[in-house]
């Protein structure tokens, strides 16, 4: 019973990790890479999202439930893993280890990130460009966003490679090459859009 529920869990959790979370990180820097449109632009996307309907129950339901769940358990994962890049330093060896520390460092920034934006907007303040740009006017808020965005992206693609494997969509080596390249591709493509979004606030 044990060993089921375990897979259970690592399945769910594996699955909350690409949706709705994934697709949320997605459609979230996609909305801020409007500021390299200006400051107009970026308001105007963020104000749509503010005015979906349901706002509240989609954020609660579909975005705020699955992602406490997937880090809470993705913590427990973290630390009871067997990191083992000292005596075997093979390339998926090393995605493991910093699939985990990517995942830490991503559940600090976005509980960061939430107290800066969501919390303070509860308490009456707006979120729109200008508070992004009066948060970029400090240097070191620059590079913990950085490190942060980056962090996520990497822990959203490489977790993406996991999924198609534990869920039996690349099962040969060769279809786990393509993988490996594809999510790389993502990676990379992400982080682009990403960084500009951080500098475009500067």
């Amino acid at each position: 019973m044990a060993g089921n529920r375990e897979f259970f869990y690592r399945r769910l959790h594996s699955l909350l990790g690409v949706i709705p979370v994934g697709l949320f990180l997605v459609q979230h820097l996609v909305v801020n890479h409007f500021a390299t449109k200006g400051e107009e632009a970026f308001n105007d996307a963020a104000h749509f999202m503010e005015s979906l309907p349901f706002r509240i129950f989609l954020e609660l339901f579909i975005i705020f439930l699955p992602l406490l769940f997937h880090a809470i358990y993705g913590l427990y994962i973290a630390f009871t893993a067997k990191n083992n890049t000292v005596k075997y330093s093979f390339f998926r060896n090393w995605m493991f280890m910093l699939q985990r520390v990517t995942g830490v460092i991503t559940l600090i920034f976005v509980v960061w990130h939430v107290w800066e934006t969501r919390i303070a907007a509860a308490f009456g303040a707006e979120v729109n460009y200008q508070m992004m740009e009066n948060i970029f006017e400090n240097p070191w808020m620059i590079a913990f966003y950085i490190v942060g965005v980056i962090s996520a992206i990497f822990h959203f693609a490489n977790g993406l490679w996991s999924f198609f494997v534990s869920w039996g969509i690349t099962v040969t080596p060769r279809s786990q090459l393509i993988s490996t390249y594809v999510t790389l591709g993502i990676f990379v493509a992400l982080s682009i859009v990403g960084i500009r979004a951080i500098f475009a606030f500067v």
